[in-house]
């Protein structure tokens, strides 16, 4: 019985190791199988073991049985003397249970029936034994060539009972056969129209296009196959979604794994990289920017236009007259194209003196508004310069009071040009008030006295003149 162990365990780790494959022959095809093996007769048959040659015939009525007609014949001696021949013909029909669907390449399978035994033994009589006899089994189908052909190991159990016995005897047939299937139909699983024993890619997805082998055609390489790829012309090297279409969150038409700028704004204007463009180099991007000539150095909006304080076209950044009046033509530099006299004065001596300014009764007050109108426009001008404001009287009397009127002249003055000029800053000017001795001055009319008071303007930070000079382009004082 050893050699019928090895086997039985042989068939057993078949069964535990065998993995399914690729679908082969569906439907309710015809098998066939011939061939031989080994025959071990029960020590009661008194038989020497021999040679066993094995046929069946069978219908696949469903995936899981297999309807066959087997027949095994096995040619002996007897194991005592004289020796003399035996016999052994079996005949049954079985039930062929598919242990795995029978389109797969490894099909193990359980065998349940019952058959008819002939035992013919000269010289014992009775010489011819014919008995009906149930029958189990147990095996294995392999694919090979092709998906019609198998090979085929069984092992079976013929319950033959004996002459003059009550038991029934264990005469085991183990076998290899070569099996064949007729009819029926090649499985294709995948739906590809390849079949599935030319199949190298039995699990294509439905609505893939396939090659001769059956593998998916992606022609964008992009890992989704053509005829489920909706955008079979993907740039190499896209992210795609499932549909095969390139991702690009930012929108601006390169493909993320090619965009070097994934979080590009909204509208932007790109580069072959997915990067914005900036043509003016202001920070805002081309495609957003409506200001998109913007000279450099210029600081910019957040919409990406210059800022222009003074109005005169020339952007903050590089207006070197930040401050000047609307409507006064300007050079390339943001300042003044002409110097008035009061600028003039103020940049060649540091000192304006404005004699026509014209005070109310209450001393402070100012009827006349032009000349410090004209002066306001020049003094907004310079913000960088430290100014005092200040004007000696003749009025006749105590040097106190005429320093306290003149300061109020000078409180009055500044107080007119910041309410005209906003963009002046009043922390740059200083008050001082001036008193003349009235000794030595002619004698002429109080009213005429009051109108004809002086003020001026003294650049207390001179060396800064030299500078405002530069920014618009007058030679140095002297020159």
């Amino acid at each position: 019985m050893t050699w019928l162990m090895r086997a039985l365990a042989a068939v057993a780790v078949v069964l535990m190791f065998a993995v399914p494959a690729t679908a082969q022959v569906g439907g309710r095809p015809l098998e066939i199988s011939g061939g031989a093996g080994l025959l071990k007769y029960d020590v009661r048959a008194r038989v020497k073991r021999g040679p066993a040659y094995v046929g069946s015939v069978g219908w696949r009525a469903v995936p899981w049985l297999t309807l066959e007609g087997n027949a095994t014949m096995g040619p002996s001696k007897a194991d005592t003397f004289p020796n003399q021949r035996h016999n052994y013909t079996f005949f049954s029909a079985d039930l062929r249970w598919n242990l795995r669907s029978p389109d797969s390449k490894v099909i193990p399978f359980v065998l349940t029936g019952m058959g008819y035994g002939l035992s013919r033994t000269q010289g014992h009589p009775p010489d011819k034994l014919e008995r009906g006899s149930p029958d189990l089994g147990l095996g294995v189908l392999f694919n090979v060539v092709n998906p019609r052909t198998y090979v085929r190991l069984q092992v079976r159990d013929h319950l033959l009972r004996e002459r003059e016995a009550f038991e029934f005897s264990n005469h085991f047939a183990a076998s290899a056969s070569v099996h064949f299937e007729l009819l029926g139909k090649y499985r294709d699983q995948d739906l590809d129209a390849v079949r599935n024993w030319i199949d190298h890619c039995p699990d294509t997805p439905i609505g893939c296009k396939v090659d001769a082998n059956g593998c998916p055609k992606d022609s964008d390489g992009d890992g989704v196959c053509d005829g489920v790829d909706q955008c079979p012309d993907t740039p190499r090297g896209c992210k795609v979604d499932k549909n095969g279409c390139p991702l690009d969150p930012d929108g601006d038409g390169v493909c993320d794994g090619l965009d070097q700028c994934a979080d590009t704004p909204k509208g932007c204007t790109v580069d072959a990289n997915g990067c914005p463009k900036d043509s003016d180099g202001d920070g805002v991007c081309d495609g957003v920017d409506p200001c998109a000539d913007t000279p450099k150095g210029c600081t910019v909006n957040a919409e990406g236009c210059t800022t222009d304080g003074d109005g005169d076209g020339v952007c903050d950044a590089l207006d070197a007259c930040p401050n000047t009046p609307a409507g006064v033509p300007v050079g390339p530099s943001g300042c003044p194209a002409e110097i008035g006299g009061y600028e003039r004065a103020l940049l060649d001596s540091g000192l304006v003196r404005v004699k026509r300014v014209v005070f109310g009764r209450e001393k402070s007050a100012i009827d006349s508004s032009a000349v410090l109108d004209s002066l306001g426009r020049v003094l907004q001008q310079y913000p960088g310069l430290r100014i005092e404001i200040g004007g000696p009287t003749d009025v006749r009397g105590k040097l106190a009071e005429n320093e306290r009127l003149s300061l109020e002249q000078a409180a009055a003055v500044m107080d007119y040009i910041k309410s005209r000029f906003p963009l002046i800053n009043a922390a740059q000017f200083t008050l001082r008030g001036y008193a003349v001795p009235a000794e030595g001055l002619p004698e002429v009319p109080r009213a005429e006295r009051l109108r004809g008071r002086r003020v001026e303007f003294k650049v207390l930070n001179a060396d800064q003149l030299e500078a405002e000079r530069e920014k618009r382009g007058l030679p140095k004082r002297g020159q």
